[in-house]
């Protein structure tokens, strides 16, 4: 009973710890460990995946400065405006800690180039709201050339880091701020993207067929709601009409703003679907889609946080506002093309609700007099609402149209056509002068015989005489009277327009009366014409 209370240290029944077996202590230190370095390893590595970026320095003056001695600012070079106008803001307050702005250009390679899809995101991470507006692809902007469309600004310049920057000017002209990065896009990364993720759940708005086999084009899509694998989203979103049946071209009743709707609608669905966590597992083909078809000022680890921030974050899709530029559609007069061009320009004051209440990531208010906005005048002529246009030739009223001559109506036998009677005018009804008969078919006057010949000469250059010595016209040529050897009288402005050949002149002095033959037939007389010059003496 001495051993009662007491702790057994050895003795019968006892068994001493094996060698080399954890303790229970020492078991949860190891787990505990373990769990650190795999959470230190994952942060390391989340670290370096997701990586927040750094706002851009634009016009830096260390920027411009040439170190390597290459002849070249060693950084972007700082963008000319001119006489434009310079975007305010730049490093002004921001209306919160993360609030970002991307410029999104999807350059349609296979037409040319343009970018003709644009649009400027801007994304309130510590919100989480988003808004993204469509700039439509005919946006008249401030530019020195003829066709002043913002698709063109980009190649127009190359391409390129100076493409980018001479767009930048022309966004930051509309909405007053430059953008703080920026994304272009080939066509073939979305349709890569979209079977990254398996597809997208989309409703086609109505059925879609066209060919254009120089670009290797075909849409051939069903209207209806479905899964869209790639090649499918790339033939909805590039669609604008059928080809051309029986005359009539089928396709969006809004032209190419029915076509940034299905983009906005597409592009809404393509988010749900990124911003599910299951699709954050995808990273691998997401990164080679991204690599081979999107250049950006970002790194992939950047767009990687944006993604993070969003899925971590809670945004939704009914937080991610779609909207279109205010615009109304204008037509203005191009010089190089002699005709009247189509465009699209902003609605000033609707615009700039827009980008003080959703787009600017500045707390400054922007006003009227810091945006260039483009409008056209009822004459086809263009204006600036700085008052500055860079085309200047495009800012004066076009060229009026000399109006044609209208080519008189005549009748049958080259006579013009009174249009108060429907009758033949055969003098000139100021001058008295005989009217000389013109071609219907040529136009040229029907005059083709030499001087002295009679109206419908015979074969021997003479006329048809009538009873009364005078030449009775018989043809289509207009004559000169004969040479009778006695000074013509110059004609009457009193003398009647048409001769009365049924009626023998008046002699001037008694005469002789001619020998008449029996049974006179007088002459038939012929409306159509009358003889070049005055009545002969006889």
């Amino acid at each position: 009973m001495s051993n009662i209370g007491k702790r057994l240290t050895g003795g019968q029944g006892s068994k001493p710890p094996r060698k080399g077996k954890l303790t229970r202590q020492q078991l949860i230190l190891l787990v505990v460990a373990v769990v650190l370095a795999i959470a230190l390893a994952v942060t390391l590595a989340l670290r370096s995946l997701f990586v927040r970026p750094e706002l851009p320095v634009r016009n830096d003056s260390q920027n411009t400065v040439d170190k390597d001695g290459d002849g070249r600012p060693d950084g972007p070079e700082p963008i000319d405006y001119g006489d434009g106008l310079r975007p305010r803001g730049g490093d002004g307050e921001r209306k919160s800690a993360d609030y970002w702005t991307v410029l999104i250009l999807g350059r349609d390679t296979g037409g040319g180039g343009n970018t003709d899809t644009m649009l400027l995101a801007s994304y309130d991470v510590t919100n989480q709201k988003a808004t993204v507006m469509s700039i439509p692809r005919d946006t008249m902007v401030n530019v020195p050339w003829d066709i002043k469309r913002i698709n063109s600004v980009y190649n127009y310049y190359g391409g390129g880091e100076r493409g980018i920057q001479h767009l930048y000017k022309e966004i930051s002209q509309l909405v007053g701020f430059e953008p703080d990065f920026q994304v272009v896009v080939e066509w073939d990364a979305v349709g890569e993207i979209v079977d990254a993720i398996g597809g997208v759940y989309f409703d086609v708005p109505q059925d879609m067929n066209y060919d254009d086999p120089y670009q290797d084009l075909h849409i051939h899509q069903t209207a209806g709601y479905r899964l869209l694998s790639g090649d499918d989203a790339m033939q909805v979103l590039r669609y604008r009409h059928d080809n051309r049946k029986n005359g009539i071209t089928r396709g969006y009743p809004d032209g190419d703003l029915g076509r940034i709707k299905t983009q906005q609608a597409f592009l809404k669905a393509m988010v749900d679907q990124l911003l599910r966590p299951k699709n954050m597992t995808k990273v691998g083909p997401l990164i080679e889609a991204f690599n081979k078809n999107v250049e950006t000022d970002m790194s992939f680890q950047n767009i990687l946080w944006f993604g993070q921030q969003a899925v971590m974050g809670g945004l939704k899709t009914e937080d991610v506002n779609f909207v279109t530029m205010p615009n109304s559609a204008k037509y203005a007069y191009s010089r190089s093309v002699g005709n009247m061009q189509s465009y699209v320009v902003p609605n000033a004051r609707q615009l700039l609700d827009l980008v003080n209440n959703e787009l600017s990531p500045f707390t400054e208010v922007f006003t009227l007099s810091d945006l260039d906005i483009m409008s056209v005048n009822a004459d086809g002529s263009v204006s600036s609402s700085t008052g500055y246009v860079e085309d200047k030739k495009a800012a004066l009223p076009p060229p009026k149209d000399e109006p044609e001559e209208e080519e008189p109506t005549v009748d049958e036998n080259g006579y013009p056509i009174d249009p108060e009677t429907g009758l033949p005018i055969t003098v000139d009804p100021e001058t008295g002068e005989p009217i000389v008969p013109i071609d219907p078919e040529t136009g040229e006057p029907l005059v083709t015989g030499p001087p002295d010949t009679a109206i419908g000469s015979n074969e021997n250059g003479g006329g048809t005489t009538n009873s009364n010595g005078s030449t009775q016209p018989g043809g289509t040529t207009p004559i000169s009277p004969p040479d009778t050897g006695t000074p013509t009288p110059p004609a009457s402005p009193d003398a009647p327009a048409t001769p009365d050949v049924n009626t023998p002149p008046a002699p001037q002095e008694p005469a002789p009366a001619p020998e008449v033959p029996a049974d006179p037939q007088p002459p038939v007389a012929d409306p159509g014409f009358a003889l070049i010059g005055p009545d002969p003496v006889v």
